[in-house]
């Protein structure tokens, strides 16, 4: 699983970030390209990156503020003419639903592929026999959700040794077994996937939140989670603009971890007014209560593999 930040701004694009949107690079779990929130010229961000639009299958919105959504209708215009055709389905807050339409409908905007449209609610709002995508509501000046992304138990290892002296030829069977699928021998014989591979493996959990104050909704979705990915649009020094504006600060962004017990805690939608030379003092803030803390730039990608976060470039 990866993680790539393609805007990591808040409120509006400058020249060091754009607004928001991430990709969770699901590839390898069979699952494609999920992407959440769609900023401005989220596209030409992409342009800058080796994945196609077409990759993208899931879209989760958190709220309807522009710095979220204004790259939507463009993505999905764009989507069409670079070859779409697989299934897309895009998933938020109500009046999402009214809004693409009308922009679509207005722009006369035509889409090669079939898009189906998610209003959500609290609860759960996907779920198939590999992951599990809960929601719940946060406390921004809008109705904005933040989503915690569940990877179900992964099977156990083929005990390889145990399979062949069964009697299992090299071959799909041993896929099968592997699969958690019992298998039947040319002889009549049933060898049994539960006899022939080790326990389950945890999978992994990654919470992606949306614009928020500190808040209890918060906590419970990143509870335990690998991986939090929080905004942060202010510093220690201006704690009440970031409640006044529905914010946190990066203290905030960091207390949030160490309630739920997270892993790792990524920090993104950094506000405009700190520059580059700002961010080693915006660490040190939040390391102050959680040390596990990286801040996101645009085209950071990081990687979760064997329970640890790789930082692949940035």
């Amino acid at each position: 699983m990866e993680l790539e930040f393609l805007g990591t701004g808040a409120g509006m694009p400058s020249k060091q970030r754009n607004t928001s949107s991430l990709l969770l690079n699901l590839s390898a779990e069979k699952e494609g390209y999920w992407m959440f929130d769609c900023g401005e010229a989220t596209q030409h961000q992409m342009l800058h990156t080796s994945i196609k639009p077409r990759k993208v299958n899931r879209i989760f919105i958190t709220h309807l503020h522009g710095d979220h959504i204004f790259g939507l209708p463009g993505f999905l215009g764009s989507r069409s003419f670079l070859g779409g055709q697989e299934e897309l389905t895009v998933y938020g807050p109500a009046g999402l639903k009214e809004w693409i339409l009308s922009t679509l409908r207005l722009t006369k905007t035509h889409l090669t592929y079939p898009l189906t449209i998610v209003e959500i609610s609290e609860g759960v709002v996907f779920e198939n026999d590999r992951f599990k995508v809960l929601t719940k509501e946060l406390q921004h000046v809008i109705p904005c959700f933040g989503y915690r992304i569940e990877q179900k138990p992964l099977p156990g290892k083929l005990l390889i040794d145990k399979a062949f002296e069964a009697g299992v030829p090299k071959g799909p069977l041993l896929k099968k077994l592997k699969d958690g699928e019992d298998v039947t021998l040319e002889d009549g014989t049933i060898v049994y996937s539960s006899n022939m591979t080790g326990d389950s493996q945890q999978g992994f959990i990654v919470t992606i939140l949306g614009d928020t104050r500190i808040c209890k909704s918060a906590v419970d979705l990143a509870d335990h989670a690998d991986i939090l990915v929080h905004e942060a649009t202010f510093d220690m020094e201006t704690g009440e603009l970031a409640k006044d504006y529905g914010h946190s600060t990066i203290g905030d962004a960091a207390m949030t971890a160490k309630k739920a017990n997270v892993k790792v805690l990524i920090a993104n939608h950094i506000s405009a007014r700190f520059m580059p030379g700002d961010i080693s003092r915006l660490k040190e803030q939040g390391r102050t209560f959680f040390t596990e803390l990286h801040i996101a730039e645009d085209f950071s990608s990081f990687e979760w593999k064997n329970g640890q976060l790789l930082k692949k470039q940035s």
